[in-house]
Formats: C-alpha cells, structure tokens, sequence
C-alpha cells in the first residue's frame, strides 16, 4: 500500500526454492530475502526468527528501531506484538482450566456478574471459550473506539457493561466477526479468578517460567533501552509516528516481545506446552493445547489450489488451516505502525516469527516472507511472493487514496456553500461511547469526543447534511464522515458516521455509533 522502488533482485536469492526437494533455508536466503523485502515494503525495520525441530534455525534483526535514532534492530529489539498477545491470554485461561479454578464452558456472569450482552439469552448463555473464539453475533471490531485510537479514559467496568447496547449482526454462535473487546473481559476474568492482575499473571506464569527474559505484559514494560518504535509511510515517506498506549487493552494485543523470546514460545507451542530440560515441565496440559489447537468457530476456506486446503477457522487465540496436507497455526498482530505474525507448521516441527515496526508495509513483508519460507518447507516452486504483494497493497492504496481524494477535492469545491452552524452546534451522547460536542471554533463547526480526546478535529462541509472530519490524529487512515439527522425545522438531532477510506482499519467503528442530541 506504499510507494516502493523496484529493482532488480540478484537470481540466487530464490533458486532455493525452485527445487521440490529443498528444505532447509539458510540464514545467508533469508537474509536476502529480508533485506529486499525491506527495501520494496518500505518498513524502517523487522526481526525474524525461524525455528525447526526444537532448534532456532535463524534469529535476526534488520533495518532501523527509529529512523530518528539510526539505531539497529537485533533479536532481542522488542515490538508490540498486538494481536499475538491473545495466544497468551488463552494460554493463561489453560493454566487455570488445569489447576482447577474454572472451566471453558463456565458462565461469564458466574465470574463477572456485570457482564451483559445484547439480550438476556445470550448473557445467561456466554461462557469462556465464547469471549476467545469471534462468534459472539457481534460485528467485526464492534466498540473497538473505546480504545482506538489510544488515550481515552473508558475503563474495564464500561467494557463490561457496554455490549448491551451493541446491535448483533448474526445469531449467537453462527458466525466468525472478530472481537478485541471480549478479549478484555477475559483478561479480567483471569483477573478475579487468580486474584493477581491479568499482566502480572502472564509476566509470573507464562513469560517467566519460559525464560523470555525480555518480554513484558502492558505497564510492566521496564526496559525501554531496546524498543523499536511505530513508523507509517502512508504519505510517501517513513516517518515515526506516536508510540501507542493499549491501555485497558493489555489481554487483546498488550505484550512486548521480540525474536528472540518468541522462539522460545513457538517452540513451547510445537512441544505442546512442554518445557525445560528433557521437556518435563509443562505449562499446560496436553488436553488443553488440544483445545487450543481445535477449530471452535468455522470460517470459509480459501480455494487457492496452490495450497489445497480443506478447512478454515479459529480455536483459542489462534488461527487454524491444512496447507497440503499440513496444519497450519498461526496469527497475525497490528497496531499503528507495529505489524507482527507468527506461523506454525506442527507436522513439520517449524516457526517463524516476524516482528515490524511500519504501517502498512510492515504486513506485506511479514506475509511475503512467511509465505516463502513456508513454501520452501513444503516443496512448493518459488510464487515470487514480495512483488505480487508490494503490487496488490499498491493497488489497494491507490484504490483507497483516490477515493479520500475526491471526497476533499468535493469539500473544497463546496466552500461557498453557507451553512447554519448553530443548527448541528450541540452536544450528543451514545450509550456506550459517552458524549460529543459539536461546536464552532473560527466560524467552523469542529467535532470532540469527551472520552476519547484524539478524536478532535474540524468538520467540513460535504453534502447535504453530511460533513468529513479530519481529526488532528493521523497516526492512522481514520478520517470519518458524520451525517445528521434534522428535525421539522431544520435542526440537527442525531449522528451517524463512518470511514472515508474504504482502507480504514476495523477497530475505527464509526458506524456503530448512534448520537442523539442531548442538549443545544
């Protein structure tokens, strides 16, 4: 999705792969393959590790932690990892499943009573697995604006509480949507049960006992000496960006990690759960890595021959799939400017890991790269991954840009057109993302959000009853449209909204927002 030069690759990077019989990459291969990746994904800086057989095969960094400060990325060069979190959350749920302490199927309400959800059937009926597994009926990314973007004040008490005004878009348990905030609450489930807070119990229980000795949950983050930090090359260039604060959000995508100690997890995973010297230590049980490594809500499978894959779906924090014949565990991670993903093969006993710090590119090499090492373990040709997808994002950007464009090129040709300010001028609440205020600052409406301060900026004039606000934040792509509702004489009494960019990430639900004017 960003502009990238192109040039011409040296052959022997990919000869490796057009042999069906090739299985073992090198680190001199991978280390190619990153540096061009790098290059035409325009990503300041990655680390990879790959592990294969109980062993790390390759673990490195490259590029740039800050293209302010210069300094290198290594393996021990700590990202956020975001959404790669989530494994550890259900990893966590498995420790107390095995001592005991509560079950997969336990009522949400037995352990959190204020929790509720859109109507009675379901609130009685959700259970543990329901907050890890997406198919809670809700929509993709619903109330994710309670901390997107990061600063606002709403608290795990308002998480609890908020799904009863959310609008199902399927029935309970019918289909996959992906969900951070159920994610949240099982954080506090795991909160209450062990009495300890959800990020010192997966330091304790998980980070420490697995030796990852640089890897932190959320605000125990102690050593910032090799942090890599959020860059975007949305505008042409790569430039840093604002360091992300997850929050309340640390169950969903809070932990910081890098290579080095993400070897160790994958190979705890591929052992299933099994640790330390001769492997006698086991994190957690064999029966619940089987129920973490099972399918709980099925998603449609994609056709692509190349991989002949039969079945699709997510278990507990993971992502399932056979590619020729092999299953396939994996996840990916994003927040503003940190990338990530982690791939498993269990029927070949390998991993990789990569770890990026640049918005968009950052998924593009992490997907590129995967994929090719992938394929060289499963005897695949080479599928020339980097350029096919550097050319598909550049498409979907282009695709994305000349839309927003035109939406400004519309607003700036409508300057003249006047309007009554004091008709939209007001303050405007929603069950569960509190009040805005739409107000006039130099003779312009602006829009603000009470609870979450970033989303502040000035509204232009549109069309009809509809104005574009450009927010003063723009780490991300998250401009919005807000389309009033007048009353008989013209004055304003509700607001719906939406993205402009049809490349807007899904935590931005503009549209599950329902304003209604509470005072003038």
């Amino acid at each position: 999705m960003n502009k990238v030069s192109f040039f011409l690759f040296p052959l022997f990077l990919f000869l490796f792969l057009c042999s069906s019989s090739f299985a073992q990459v090198s680190s001199q291969q991978i280390d190619a393959l990153m540096d061009d990746a790098l290059i035409k994904f325009k990503v300041a800086g990655a680390s990879i590790a790959v592990v294969k057989d109980g062993k790390i095969i390759h673990q490195k960094g490259y590029g740039v932690a800050s293209i302010e400060s210069n300094k290198a990325v290594n393996e021990n060069t700590n990202f956020q990892i975001a959404s790669n979190s989530k494994a550890f959350t259900t990893a966590a749920l498995a420790i107390l499943e095995d001592e005991g302490k509560l079950l997969w199927t336990d009522k949400v309400k037995d352990h959190l009573p204020e929790f509720k959800m859109y109507n009675d059937y379901v609130t009685e009926n959700f259970n543990i697995q329901d907050l890890l597994t997406h198919r809670s009926g809700l929509g993709l990314g619903v109330g994710d604006l309670t901390f997107f973007p990061d600063g606002s004040n709403f608290t795990v008490k308002d998480i609890l509480t908020s799904f009863q005004y959310f609008k199902p878009v399927s029935a309970f348990r019918t289909k996959f949507d992906y969900d951070n905030l159920l994610y949240i609450v099982a954080g506090e489930v795991i909160a209450r049960v062990s009495g300890l807070s959800y990020e010192s119990f997966v330091q304790k229980r998980i980070i420490e006992p697995l030796e990852m000795n640089h890897t932190f949950v959320g605000s125990l983050l102690k050593d910032k000496n090799n942090l890599a930090f959020p860059h975007s090359a949305e505008s042409g260039t790569i430039k840093t960006i604002d360091y992300y604060d997850i929050g309340i959000g640390s169950a969903a995508g809070g932990i910081f990690s890098n290579v080095a100690d993400m070897a160790k997890w994958m190979i705890t995973r591929l052992n299933k759960g099994m640790y330390g010297p001769n492997l006698k230590t086991a994190l957690f049980s064999l029966k619940n890595h089987n129920e973490m490594w099972k399918i709980h809500t099925v998603e449609e499978t994609n056709p692509n021959p190349r991989y002949n894959s039969h079945f699709n779906g997510y278990g507990l924090g993971w992502g399932l799939t056979d590619v020729k014949g092999n299953l396939k565990v994996s996840h990916t991670g994003g927040l503003p400017g940190m990338l990530s993903k982690v791939t498993m093969y269990p029927d070949l006993n390998l991993g990789i890991v990569i770890l990026t710090n640049t918005e968009i590119g950052g998924s593009g090499l992490f997907s590129a790269v995967t994929n090719t090492i992938s394929d060289s373990y499963l005897g695949l040709d080479d599928f020339n991954w980097t350029d096919k997808i550097v050319a598909r994002q550049m498409e979907q950007k282009n695709t994305g840009d000349d839309v927003t464009k035109k939406v400004w090129e519309k607003v700036e040709s409508v300057k003249a057109v006047k309007v009554k300010n004091e008709d939209y001028i007001g303050i405007y609440q929603d069950n569960w993302f509190g009040k805005i205020e739409v107000f006039e600052k130099d003779k312009q409406l602006w829009f603000k959000s009470f609870r979450s301060p970033k989303l502040n900026g000035p509204m232009a004039f549109y069309n009809a009853n509809t104005f574009a606000i450009k927010w003063e934040y723009q780490a991300m792509n998250c401009d919005a449209f807000a389309m009033f509702s007048l009353d008989e004489t013209g004055k304003a009494q509700s607001i719906k909204m939406k993205g402009i960019s049809p490349n807007i990430d899904f935590s931005f639900d503009f549209h599950d927002l329902d304003l209604k004017r509470i005072e003038k």
